[in-house]
């Protein structure tokens, strides 16, 4: 199995490519990836999601940095859906998209689901534009990261 998380933080940008091949089919993978409200089943990061109307999630993010614990609330919609099908991958992509007037941080969570073989592969990559939390959000990432990595792989099997 190929795994691959990479953090990088290019000119204040964090981006987090992540690849996971599973013993599962593309439907069924993708239905854990295309509605934030399953997140937090898989993704300790995501603490909660809640449907915030058509297309759109009110979500709690939360990690431990250091001895502290931080959160934040965003409002994430889902700005692409392709479903899997034969021979065409899946793709979600989700947004921040604050109703508020002001300016924000964006936050960029693209999934794709392909089949591979007997299984599937799943490529998702989150894009984080702020200065807030710095380089301090990267090991923290990358925990996560590797947490929900290992809820999957206990879930689907790994091919």
């Amino acid at each position: 199995m190929r795994r691959c998380v990479d953090v990088a933080d290019h000119n204040g940008q964090v981006q987090v490519p992540v690849r996971i091949d599973l013993a599962c089919d593309p439907s069924t993978l993708f239905g854990a990836v295309d509605d934030l409200v399953a997140y937090p089943s898989w993704l300790d990061l995501v603490t909660s999601a809640e449907p915030s109307g058509p297309g759109a999630w009110r979500v709690v993010l939360a990690a431990r940095v250091g001895p502290f614990r931080r959160s934040k609330t965003l409002r994430m919609v889902r700005t692409a859906h392709t479903p899997p099908g034969d021979d065409v991958p899946g793709r979600v992509r989700f947004e921040r998209a604050e109703q508020d007037g002001r300016q924000h941080a964006s936050w960029v969570l693209d999934c794709t689901v392909q089949a591979l073989g007997e299984g599937s592969r799943l490529s998702m990559e989150l894009r984080y534009d702020g200065g807030l939390f710095g380089p301090v959000l990267e090991p923290v990432l990358a925990e996560q990261i590797s947490r929900g990595r290992a809820k999957l792989e206990a879930r689907y099997g790994t091919p």
